[in-house]
């Protein structure tokens, strides 16, 4: 029987296993652990798995940035758009590493959900 898609959800909003929905993703906050420390389940299923991450990272990080530059937009309304996404651009970077992480889970709960091999 499949999962709920609101297990999925929690699991991917608190970083953690797509199988088992326990064990902690990442180690620190840039560093993966190389398996699920709850299942086991290895994460990087094979060299460049992550590839597919970047993907995922890129779909999550235009609209966010989109999203401070229409903040900007409202906040300073005598700038022009190329300095209001000028400005953005160092504004988001701190964002990064969230969307890293995040990409990341989301792939691999993606990946679990089409390929259940293990």
């Amino acid at each position: 029987m499949a999962e709920p898609f609101r297990t999925h959800l929690l699991s991917i909003a608190r970083q953690r296993c797509p199988r088992c929905h326990q064990g902690r993703a990442f180690r620190s906050l840039l560093v993966m652990h190389d398996a699920c420390p709850m299942c086991g389940h290895i994460f990087e299923r094979e060299p460049g798995y992550f590839v597919g991450a970047m993907y995922v990272s890129y779909a999550l990080a235009i609209p966010v940035y989109l999203a401070l530059a229409g903040v900007l937009r409202l906040l300073l309304r005598e700038w022009s758009d190329l300095a209001i996404l000028t400005l953005a651009l160092p504004l988001f970077v701190p964002f990064a590493p969230l969307l890293f992480r995040y990409s990341r889970v989301i792939w691999m709960h993606l990946d679990l959900a089409v390929d259940r091999t293990d």
